[in-house]
């Protein structure tokens, strides 16, 4: 188990190494706790410098986190398929029926999970590439409706919705809560969405969005900016969701014809 003293390789990345493949062919467990850094640095012949230094290392890679007097531990890691290419698919949800609620939700629920929304609405000045999506002026304030999404009451997504404040006054989309309509709610208005252009960023999270998912260091998200046009072309609404890596798949389905 030493690690090689005559390596070009650091010993802290040959420590890592090891930790890496015990966590990656399953002798480490997700929630499993490592033995304290005084017994690893026994067991590797090492410093104990330099076994902080390489469970700071899979740490930021996303493998291991810290917990508060517990040391560190594997993290649990129960992704959900997101089946993004018929998210919001009104023929998919035809099929379905009508469960009562969202294809989000509905979807988390088929996969053996229990969905949660808590929801806020504003009226705001929109970043710039929203407005330039949505095709407002830079002074034009818009709806926005605000999502933490909850997958068994972990939060797995940021979901922010924002329209013109014209298009949606007054109707349920301006309640704070969860709303659903058959088909959709802008469809159930009138405003039928019938051409989707998406946008995917992945990168590491802002402050508030490692706080409002509770990240822990080294968890990238992927950044999703959707927007629905009508048959005209114009455009009805943009959603910027954010995912964390850690808890998602992203499965798109394609007809190559």
């Amino acid at each position: 188990m030493d690690p090689t003293r005559g390596s070009a390789r650091p010993l802290r990345e040959q420590i890592a190494d090891k930790l890496r493949q015990l966590i990656t062919n399953g002798e480490l467990q997700p929630g499993d706790r490592l033995s304290p850094e005084e017994v690893l640095a026994e067991q590797y012949k090492v410093s104990r410098q330099t076994i902080r230094a390489a469970l700071q290392d899979l740490t930021a890679e996303g493998l291991l986190m810290a917990s508060r007097g517990r040391g560190r531990i594997v993290r649990a890691y129960k992704p959900l398929t997101w089946h993004i290419s018929r998210y919001e698919s009104r023929h998919h949800h035809e099929e379905a029926g009508d469960p009562g609620e969202d294809q989000w939700s509905t979807d988390v629920r088929a996969q053996g999970r229990e969905p949660r929304q808590d929801v806020k609405v504003e009226i705001v000045e929109p970043p710039a590439h929203v407005a330039d999506l949505l095709g407002v002026g830079p002074d034009e304030l818009v709806v926005v409706r605000r999502r933490i999404r909850y997958v068994d009451e972990v939060p797995y997504q940021l979901a922010d919705s924002y329209f013109r404040e014209t298009l949606v006054q007054g109707t349920p989309l301006m309640q704070p809560r969860d709303v659903y309509a058959p088909g959709g709610v802008l469809a159930s208005l009138g405003h039928i969405q019938t051409r989707y252009v998406e946008d995917l960023v992945v990168r590491m999270p802002t402050k508030g969005e490692k706080t409002q998912l509770g990240l822990p260091a080294g968890t990238p998200v992927a950044e999703l900016t959707r927007t629905g046009y009508d048959t005209d072309g114009k455009p009805l609404r943009v959603m910027v969701t954010i995912a964390p890596g850690d808890r998602h798949r992203f499965r798109w389905e394609l007809d190559p014809t």
